[in-house]
């Protein structure tokens, strides 16, 4: 990160590939490409053919072995964790999705706990960041659990049994197997590294800090939190990262969260187990008490934005405009789909053979696309954003959530800039325009070729398109639904842009996934709360509903099996 020339950098990076551990120079070497200006414009091939190991089972990885000591080419396929015995085989399709595995690796790459602004500049809304796209991660899979017949996922709890257990049939390509955590493993502590008091200690401190409404910071000085930016203040602590204000005395939750419960397989190092999935950001949500885990977190979260005031009919409303129709063109249909992905990675080569062509095909979670279409009229030109979000209707039990219950629910479908005219307007938005998402990187020996093809100069792909790995899969955008169409509320509020600096270079612009990963460098471009305006209590709906510019449609979700 802190070489001035490509040549330089290049040459670092040979040396220290041959010199460093193998994961470490993956992580190094992605983190600086995506923070240093020398790697502006890179597109990285995707990590799931770069470290296979950490995204498939060991029973394909040790299959690709064969075929490659036996010169036999193959694909093979990948089989979900579980057996139908276990009731969270139902969704593993979607902790174990390689993509969704991408996305939060590389969301922890853009946003490292480690990063310090001497490194350059200022991560903007980094606390809060943290919180809205865990908080996402979260909701998605309950969404996902619901359309599966399940329980919206529960908290850990420090003094309960972890209910589930976990054999994530994954190996270290050195190291050994991941280990696997049994069914009702009390909590105990890790010798030398974290005691589950500390844990206790440190969330007292924290919940403490909401109901009194300040952090204190190393110095002793008071940091206000009940107003829009606490959140903020109270990522950094929770995560904590290096922008925490006082990370001796609020501790490290999250990260110390993750080592506490992936150590638990062998929490005295009586068995020299290597680390589990929970300690890795590639494999972190193949285990179900990943989003447990994040449940107890957001629901912490959830307990400072309650303690803050509703917002008022001002301060949601957007005078002179109303948000008259919201729609769908298109039917919500998903599917699953076989996709094939490169395992050349994951065996050793020599000089003495030749490389053989070995796969992996998995079943992944894909939707049709679809086209928002809505009706707004304006008293004048003005710039907009409309913010969209889907809300499941019913719980478990088929009871309908009330709006208070329902919207912390809601999965931000999309959020986009764009200037209302005088009158009327119809505004139609493609879902795969989404600034949620982003599409899958091509295959490493596409990225080979394209490339090799525009330094000969005949190459007409577009490489800016994939320029960034943060974001939920565009095909993930829709969850799971039912085959007999799971209905979801399509909750849309058109708020006013024109206190956001950047509204004029956002307009309409959907090159950027920035609602849950910001823009590199730069301020995030919303100056609302992230989630607004469902991310206060709503004690009263008439409050939301009587503003002319929110409104919101029942659509159902329909499941179509095999694609």
């Amino acid at each position: 990160m802190n070489c001035k020339t490509w040549a330089t950098a290049v040459k670092n990076a040979a040396y220290f590939r041959e010199r460093v551990n193998e994961g470490e120079f993956v992580y190094a070497l992605y983190a600086a490409v995506i923070h240093s200006n020398l790697g502006e414009g890179i597109v990285l091939p995707p990590l799931y053919e770069v470290t296979p190991h950490l995204f498939t089972n060991s029973e394909v990885i040790q299959k690709a072995y064969t075929a490659q000591m036996t010169q036999t080419p193959g694909k093979f396929r990948i089989e979900f964790t579980g057996s139908k015995k276990n009731p969270e085989q139902r969704v593993a399709y979607f902790g174990e999705d390689i993509g969704m595995n991408v996305h939060h690796v590389t969301w922890h790459l853009d946003f490292p706990f480690w990063w310090n602004d001497a490194y350059g500049y200022h991560l903007d809304r980094k606390g809060e960041l943290f919180f809205w796209a865990h908080h996402q991660l979260t909701v998605r899979f309950d969404a996902e659990r619901l359309s599966n017949n399940l329980d919206v996922v529960d908290e850990l709890y420090w003094d309960k049994p972890i209910k589930e257990g976990f054999a994530p049939h994954t190996t270290y390509r050195y190291g050994g197997e991941f280990p696997t955590r049994p069914d009702n493993a009390r909590f105990e502590d890790v010798d030398g590294i974290v005691r589950v008091r500390d844990m206790i200690i440190h969330e007292t401190r924290i919940r403490d800090a909401i109901a009194q409404g300040y952090i204190t910071a190393v110095d002793g000085t008071k940091i206000d939190i009940r107003n829009s930016e606490g959140i903020d203040h109270l990522g950094d602590i929770i995560e904590s990262s290096f922008y925490s204000p006082n990370a001796r005395y609020y501790g490290s939750l999250h990260n110390d969260a993750h080592v506490i419960l992936g150590r638990q397989a062998d929490p005295h190092g009586k068995f020299n187990l290597p680390p589990s999935v929970m300690e890795h950001f590639e494999t972190a949500t193949r285990d179900p008490a990943f989003f447990r885990l994040h449940k107890y977190m957001d629901n912490i979260f959830k307990e400072h934005k309650d303690s803050l005031p509703p917002y008022t009919a001002e301060e949601i409303g957007f005078p002179g405009v109303q948000l008259t129709r919201v729609g769908v063109e298109g039917k919500l249909e998903t599917f699953f789909e076989d996709y094939e992905f490169d395992l050349k990675m994951a065996v050793d080569s020599s000089e003495s053979a030749n490389e053989v062509d070995v796969s992996a095909a998995v079943s992944r979670l894909n939707h049709n696309d679809f086209t928002y279409k809505f009706d707004i009229k304006s008293n004048a030109a003005k710039p907009a954003v409309v913010r969209v979000f889907l809300c499941p209707r019913r719980d478990s039990n088929g009871i309908i959530y009330t709006f208070e219950e329902g919207r912390w629910n809601c999965i931000e479908m999309d959020k986009f800039w764009t200037k209302l005219r005088r009158g009327a307007n119809v505004i139609r938005r493609k879902s795969s325009d989404s600034s949620v998402t982003v599409p899958d990187v091509p295959s490493f020996q596409t990225l080979i070729t394209e490339a090799d093809k525009a330094v000969a100069g005949n190459s007409g792909f577009d490489f800016a398109h994939y320029a960034r790995s943060c974001g939920i899969p565009n095909r993930m955008l829709l969850p799971k639904g039912s085959e007999t169409g799971m209905e979801f509320a399509l909750v849309v509020s058109v708020t006013d842009g024109a206190s956001d600096e950047q509204h004029d270079a956002l307009e309409d612009a959907t090159t950027e996934s920035h609602t849950q990963c910001g823009i590199h460098g730069e301020k995030y471009p919303d100056h609302q709360p992230m989630g607004f305006p469902l991310d206060r209590r709503i004690p009263d709906e008439r409050v939301f509903l009587s503003s002319d510019n929110n409104a919101y449609t029942i659509v159902k979700v329909y499941f179509k099996g095999e694609h």
